[in-house]
């Protein structure tokens, strides 16, 4: 489509830095189109407050405040933990997977809106521009996409401020904060300012969501965490939706200093990123949800599970949602959490998080068999010839290595 051509343009809008500026960027330069704001609330809490007001005095001539937290937690979040993914061993995929919903949602509002294109304010260095446009490209490929960060002569977030300084627009960061911030009831990430170097510790100021380690209670508190089929249903006992879960899990998070992350990871573009996140829910749950499985699932089983999770990941982190790969993946992930029905207890202290009990319908471990006790259902004697065939290639390698095979 041809620039003149825009005439009416979606933008995925969070009132921050980026997309403040956009908004008059995009009139300025693409024909003095309308912009249509879309702000997803993902569980940001007041941050949204202004962005309504704020969209329309930036010069937005709609914006649609959408609240998806429920979708979120059970359609994108809920997937992950089952599949049990993390990137690069640290990442709980946080940022990564509320963008698939959020470009789910820009399609919907640009057809009913009859718009010519979809923006949003991902940079040309970041893994989001891939996500945005992947799911677009997935769902609309007749909408063209305005990425302006791969357009303007806008080179800094300082630059950017400047901008937004000249056409009187609030902005949420200062020269002297400058971080970039991405929030959600997931989590929230920090980069850029002094995290660029990795030799720097985060300061304390950093955390906005979590209490830090040493500011946490000195005594240790207790969660239990009810599953059915892989997905959380029931925080000390009281059934809530999947949203809620979460919130509660967060505030028990908080107050314990628990599910800081502080990692180099690799962009999809190719690059190195320092990165820090605050998960405190999210790691109470991936925890649990990781000693279920192990009372739950057979040793071949989690094994290859667990080789599906990395890939599932890196599928997610790079903006595949909408893939058969990953939709496929879904499906293998779904068969295995059939049986992974339970509560797991958890002890939390001081940013730790601590094993305190599980139980199951559907455990597959067995006193009777496992006891250093006597029993009646295992003959240790069979054990002899188990390991003489188990061993038998590397005793056979051996006699060749010594001249002894025949």
């Amino acid at each position: 489509m041809k620039k003149e051509d825009i005439k009416k343009v979606v933008l995925a809008y969070s009132g921050g830095l980026d997309t403040s500026v956009i908004i008059p960027w995009l009139k300025e330069n693409y024909n003095n189109c309308e912009v249509i704001a879309v702000t997803a609330d993902l569980g940001q809490g007041d941050e949204l407050d202004p962005v309504h007001d704020k969209a329309l005095k930036s010069g937005a001539s709609k914006c649609y405040i959408l609240d998806l937290k429920e979708e979120f937690i059970a359609d994108y979040v809920w997937p992950v933990v089952k599949a049990g993914a993390v990137y690069e061993k640290k990442y709980l995929l946080g940022t990564s997977f509320a963008r698939p919903l959020i470009a789910k949602r820009l399609v919907e509002i640009a057809e009913k809106e009859g718009a010519d294109a979809v923006a949003h304010g991902a940079t040309g260095k970041g893994n989001d521009q891939v996500r945005f446009e992947l799911s677009v490209k997935a769902l609309a490929p007749q909408l063209a996409i305005i990425a302006p960060w791969r357009e303007w002569s806008i080179r800094s977030r300082e630059d950017a401020i400047d901008f937004a300084e000249a056409h009187n627009i609030p902005i949420p960061v200062t020269k002297e904060h400058d971080y970039s911030m991405d929030r959600n009831m997931w989590h929230l990430s920090h980069e850029g300012s002094d995290l660029e170097d990795p030799w720097n510790a985060p300061k304390d100021a950093l955390f906005i969501v979590t209490n830090t380690p040493e500011t946490a209670p000195d005594k240790a508190e207790y969660v239990e965490l009810e599953f059915e089929q892989g997905v959380p249903v029931a925080v000390n006992g009281k059934k809530m939706s999947p949203a809620t879960i979460v919130e509660n899990l967060n505030e028990i998070g908080i107050r314990n200093g628990v599910g800081i992350c502080d990692m180099v990871e690799n962009r999809l573009v190719g690059m190195k990123s320092r990165g820090v996140y605050e998960t405190p829910g999210g790691s109470i749950i991936y925890y649990a949800h990781n000693e279920l499985e192990n009372l739950c699932l057979d040793r071949a089983t989690m094994s290859y599970k667990q080789m599906v999770g990395i890939k599932y990941s890196e599928l997610v982190y790079d903006g595949m949602w909408f893939s058969p790969l990953r939709e496929a993946l879904a499906a293998f992930v779904d068969e295995t959490q059939k049986t992974v029905t339970g509560t797991v207890r958890l002890k939390l202290y001081k940013g730790n998080i601590i094993s305190a009990g599980a139980k199951s319908p559907y455990s597959l471990y067995s006193q009777e068999y496992v006891t250093f006790g006597a029993d009646e259902v295992y003959n240790q004697a069979d054990a002899s010839g188990f390991i003489n065939l188990f061993g038998l290639p590397l005793t056979v390698r051996a006699l060749m290595k010594q001249g002894k095979l025949k």
